[in-house]
């Protein structure tokens, strides 16, 4: 089985994450752009599914990611994606929409959720700076929050770490 990292993206922030943690991870499938997914069912293929998302339609209840993503949000939580590891990162900018920060993450993780797969990939909310999010579930996010905007230089050391953490959660990735 293999592992595979899933994105979609407005201004390329996201895929240019998605690629470093290919690079990082190495037994990942390569980066899949969402857009040329015909067959969400391919998900059913994989033993662990990484998903990178940004937050564009900050303060939104749904469809806060502005990308093919909300597009396929239903479609994910009829699926049975039971056994499957799941991990998101998301993009946000903590300072500017610092009530608001990341908050698609949520929306995808909920859907994977609904769908059964195992959540993994949790990060603690200590060392990041924002008001709020709707990705924070008890005293961490439900996935890697990162800021290209406003904190681009803590984003090597969060990826790598998280990659390490991935690698103990999906095995798979060993």
């Amino acid at each position: 089985m293999a592992v595979g990292i899933y994105f979609a993206t407005t201004t390329g922030k996201t895929e240019d994450i998605a690629e470093r943690l290919h690079g990082i991870l190495g037994k990942a499938n390569p980066p899949k752009d969402l857009t040329d997914v015909s067959d969400p069912n391919e998900f059913k293929e994989l033993d662990g599914i990484i998903c990178g998302i940004p937050t564009w339609n900050t303060g939104a209840d749904s469809e806060r990611s502005g990308t093919a993503w909300d597009e396929m949000l239903e479609t994910i939580g009829q699926m049975d994606l039971a056994g499957k590891k799941v991990a998101i990162f998301g993009l946000g900018d903590s300072s500017t929409y610092t009530e608001n920060f990341c908050d698609a993450m949520e929306e995808l993780h909920s859907y994977f959720k609904k769908a059964g797969a195992t959540m993994v990939g949790y990060v603690s909310k200590e060392s990041y700076t924002f008001e709020e999010s709707k990705s924070v579930i008890g005293d961490q996010f439900c996935g890697l929050p990162l800021d290209e905007d406003s904190e681009s230089d803590l984003t090597d050391t969060r990826l790598t770490n998280w990659a390490e953490d991935l690698k103990e959660q999906i095995p798979s990735l060993k």
